[in-house]
């Protein structure tokens, strides 16, 4: 007869004493420079010019109401990551206080989302490295890359710490740097530059030179410039102090995402006018730092974007293994998956990579077909791996209080009118997206992966229950 879990002291049914075994090699400033880091990811470089172009110098504001949404479920998952910190992270919150069901759907459905993130950023990656060296096949540098941030993640997971603290530590450079050279340029402190004032904010049609439906465009972007945050709560659970290191990493979100992502949107719209060609032709980064005079700008970006893209897979392919693991440790997975060596799960990190590779030759083979139903089947997942984040903190608060007030070191804030306010804004994007032609689609197959994968776990449940 298999053990009902205790809703306050174990992890998961069957997941406590096989997750204790992993590694616990990051140490607090691999977890500090990730956190800080992880909010600055290649969405930002690569995709906020087409949300400029959509929204014009409301992109400020769309950047500012998302991040609000992502606060939000940050000190959510933070709440409950604190409290039970564990490799699965989400999915595990889920299985525990809304059913085995939701833990599977919500682990897996992002387990795809990373994979299928692993092989655009290798794709994207390998594109930048053929234009550097003419002649050499993108496909050989996917090969380098694949190859060499799997074997990262095989080894021990201070390696994965380290790589990720040196990149993200060279990100928060870039952008602190940019963010510094555009302030002085607004203000006209730097050399061949003048104060530029609110004209670029208030002409070419105004700040919502688009109108309401351009400004939810602008929404729709920001939103998902934003995923991948998560992973923090994932690799804290490997830190040397897992509950301080979460603790930490979700109360200075706020200001991260202020400074990098909104201080970002504002330093660019207040330099250059909205509508400039040069925005989405060369990218609005490279853009500001030609109009200010940096020599050399694209390349400069070129390598910062690499960088971006280089985090985001070694990230992607650490957090996707650990949640295969996780889910396998629930038995919900192939149990193979879940043998450790050396505190790391290598055949999961062999299985994630492979995955991601499988889909960069999808992407050669049928880029129209079997690689766009993959991109369009994880457009909306980061939004199903919310939702299922706010639910199960609504039902998960009320039993640690009842049950282990100790445990609440981080507090979701207003409890539970923010959160309400949450799931109501995951909805109304939700809704936005269905009233889009570009994202309707890519909203359609997330809800039907989403729902094969609840009815499987959920047919996976009742059989449990039988034995």
């Amino acid at each position: 007869m298999n053990r009902t879990p205790s809703p306050i002291t174990d992890t998961a049914p069957a997941a406590t004493a096989s997750e204790q075994r992993l590694g616990h090699g990051l140490k607090q400033r691999h977890l500090s420079m990730i956190a800080l880091g992880g909010v600055i990811g290649a969405g930002l470089f690569v995709g906020s010019g087409a949300g400029i172009a959509a929204a014009g110098p409301s992109i400020v504001l769309a950047y500012a109401l998302s991040g609000v949404l992502v606060m939000l479920v940050m000190r959510m998952l933070g709440e409950m990551s604190a409290a039970n910190p564990a490799s699965g992270s989400f999915s595990v919150h889920a299985d525990r206080s809304i059913g085995p069901w939701a833990g599977f759907a919500a682990g897996w459905t992002f387990w795809t989302l990373l994979c299928v993130g692993v092989a655009a950023e290798a794709i994207g990656a390998a594109g930048i490295m053929a234009n550097w060296f003419p002649g050499t096949p993108s496909w050989m540098w996917v090969a380098v890359f694949m190859a060499v941030f799997c074997g990262t993640n095989l080894a021990a997971v201070k390696n994965f710490g380290e790589f990720e603290f040196w990149f993200a530590a060279l990100k928060v450079g870039a952008i602190s740097l940019f963010l510094i050279l555009g302030v002085l340029a607004i203000f006209g402190v730097l050399p061949g530059t003048h104060a530029v004032g609110a004209a670029n904010l208030t002409g070419a049609g105004g700040f919502l030179p688009k109108g309401a439906n351009g400004l939810v465009v602008g929404l729709l972007a920001s939103v998902f410039a934003y995923g991948g945050l998560e992973t923090v709560t994932i690799a804290a659970a490997e830190s040397e102090n897992p509950v301080k290191s979460v603790g930490q990493a979700v109360r200075t979100a706020m200001w991260r995402i202020a400074l990098f992502y909104v201080g970002s949107m504002l330093v660019i719209v207040t330099l250059i006018p909205w509508n400039d060609g040069s925005l989405t032709k060369h990218g609005p980064y490279v853009a500001v730092l030609d109009h200010i005079g940096v020599p050399g700008a694209g390349q400069l970006m070129n390598v910062v974007i690499l960088v971006a893209l280089l985090s985001a897979m070694n990230a992607n392919i650490y957090g996707s293994s650990r949640m295969a693991y996780s889910l396998v440790a629930r038995g919900q997975g192939p149990r193979l998956l879940g043998r450790l060596n050396g505190g790391v799960p290598r055949l999961a990190v062999l299985a994630s990579s492979g995955f991601g590779f499988l889909a960069v030759l999808f992407s050669y083979w049928w880029p129209t077909t079997v690689f766009a139903w993959l991109l369009n089947i994880v457009g909306a997942a980061v939004l199903v791996v919310w939702a299922f984040i706010a639910v199960a903190q609504l039902r998960m608060r009320r039993r640690l209080e009842r049950e282990a007030p100790e445990k609440l070191v981080v507090r979701m804030w207003a409890f539970p009118y923010l959160t309400w306010v949450a799931l109501l804004g995951i909805g109304a994007v939700l809704v936005l997206m269905a009233r889009q032609p570009d994202t309707r689609v890519q909203l359609y197959f997330t809800g039907g992966a989403t729902v094969v994968l609840a009815a499987v776990g959920y047919a996976r449940q009742l059989a449990a229950k039988r034995r």
